[in-house]
């Protein structure tokens, strides 16, 4: 069995060797990440040459995800690179303090506008909700705390508000400028980091397409404000990542599990693409297998849709890349063999808006009710195979496509598999022929299977998708 759920792994210095990078490939990855909060623009050059050019070697078609670092407000630095925080001590963050004078009293912030967006009685989160202060009151510049939560803090941690409401653009000048480097390597797609409203994510889509990018644009969904926004969000995207870290600080534990599953539900049904992220095999960075916890948590966001799930340090840094990855693999095919996983009631109480994406549902519930081995969509944009996707099934669905771009983004889909094809080259008469002898060679159908194709009455018209056609090899 094919897996259906994606895989995107993180490059890092744990990845830059070929051999390793090749060996994740083989493991399972199917979309690999570039972290802009890391790194400079050669070195991210370098990197997606290497996935290019590794890919290619191995036959294999990879997407490339550009992550945008946004606002992160963090710290600044500490004389002596870190401190030991007291519960009941005070501790004062300063907008006006240099860059590396951090004491045990005091330390700057790299988000000069902190202290307008807090007040008395707030609660400040540090180093992903390690580190707790009160804020006691504001001072001018000067935001003065009482630890309620201490322990060690070293440079450059993050910092949240308990329930969002600060107001930083979501689009830096770094990020300004990242944007124009994702255009220029064609990443596939980008994701816009801390988006409060769907007006965050539409200035990406603009700056992006004005540099000459293609790629479709994702929401990180981390802060406060994005959930409460979640509907627009989602419509002005393509895609969502769940990204647990800061959105768990903001909103607390025990709210994350039932939004994850909310955004999931909603993206699903608004026929968008969703990635589970954030610490989902952790202890893989320095262990070999991950725990039982993570294997659960992995497991359920499959039960529940995700069209991926996301590994961050376990293979941009860790010491097992490759087990992390395999570990993975493991968990979303064991996910996958429930019934759960299979069983669809999606927009049965809705009317379609275009009529491929009627041809797509009808495809996938005929699939689910006939013994067909496969869905091949002959496709130009890649919006047949999406629809189908939104569809539980066991059934693979092949995107069938002469596009390169087309290719790659499929690749995030859950259940559907790029296919390179030029149909613009066989007569039309000629297509089911040579698509037919195409599926045999590559091992996805025998002599006797039965297939639901899709096309269009006219090849090279992005959604024109008109006919469902059953046929047997």
């Amino acid at each position: 069995m094919r897996r259906r759920t994606k895989i995107v792994a993180t490059l890092g210095p744990a990845t830059d060797d070929p051999e390793v990078l090749g060996e994740i490939f083989d493991a399972g990855v199917n979309v690999v990440r570039l972290n802009f909060s890391h790194g400079d623009a050669n070195s991210h050059r370098q990197r997606i040459k290497l996935v290019r050019d590794v890919a290619a070697a191995k036959g294999r078609i990879i997407g490339v995800l550009g992550d945008l670092q946004g606002p992160k407000i963090r710290i600044e630095c500490f004389k002596e690179g870190s401190v030991d925080l007291v519960n009941g001590e005070s501790f004062v963050l300063d907008m006006g303090l240099g860059t590396h004078d951090g004491d045990q009293r005091t330390v700057g912030v790299t988000y000069k506008n902190l202290h307008n967006d807090v007040k008395a009685g707030d609660l400040l989160l540090l180093n992903d909700g390690m580190i707790a202060m009160e804020v006691e009151k504001v001072d001018g510049e000067r935001i003065h705390c009482n630890i309620k939560r201490g322990g060690h803090l070293s440079n450059s941690k993050g910092i949240n508000r308990m329930g969002g409401g600060l107001s930083a653009e979501a689009l830096t000048e770094k990020d300004l400028a990242d944007i124009k480097l994702a255009a220029e390597i064609k990443v596939d797609y980008l994701a816009v980091s801390f988006p409060r409203s769907a007006d965050d994510i539409n200035r990406a889509r603009r700056l992006l397409r004005e540099a000459g990018g293609e790629g479709y644009l994702m929401a990180k969904i981390e802060r406060a404000e994005a959930v409460e926004n979640i509907e627009e969000i989602v419509e002005a995207s393509d895609a969502v990542m769940v990204a647990r870290g800061d959105l768990g600080v903001e909103i607390g534990d025990a709210e994350l599990p039932g939004v994850q599953k909310h955004i999931i539900e909603l993206t699903r049904e608004r026929d968008s693409i969703v990635i589970t992220a954030t610490q989902m095999m952790e202890s893989m960075v320095n262990s070999a297998i991950p725990t039982r916890a993570e294997v659960l948590d992995v497991a359920n966001a499959v039960l529940d849709g995700t069209d991926a799930v996301m590994l961050s340090a376990e293979t941009a840094a860790g010491n097992f890349p490759v087990e992390a990855v395999k570990a993975m693999d493991r968990v979303c095919r064991g996910a996958e063999r429930q019934k759960v996983t299979q069983v669809s009631h999606h927009r049965m109480d809705q009317r379609f808006r275009r009529v491929d994406e009627a041809i797509a549902m009808a495809t996938m519930y005929t699939a689910n009710h006939l013994d067909v081995k496969a869905i091949v969509a002959l496709t130009e944009s890649g919006s047949t195979s999406l629809w189908a996707s939104r569809i539980r099934s066991g059934k693979p669905i092949f995107a069938v496509t002469r596009h390169a771009a087309t290719q790659r983004r499929v690749t995030l889909y859950r259940g559907v598999y790029p296919l390179a094809f030029d149909f613009g080259k066989s007569a039309q008469g000629e297509i089911t022929d040579d698509l037919k002898t195409l599926l045999l060679e590559q091992g996805i159908v025998e002599v006797g299977d039965w297939i639901i194709l899709t096309k269009g009455a006219l090849s090279g018209v992005t959604g024109g998708t008109n006919a469902m056609i059953i046929i047997k090899i």
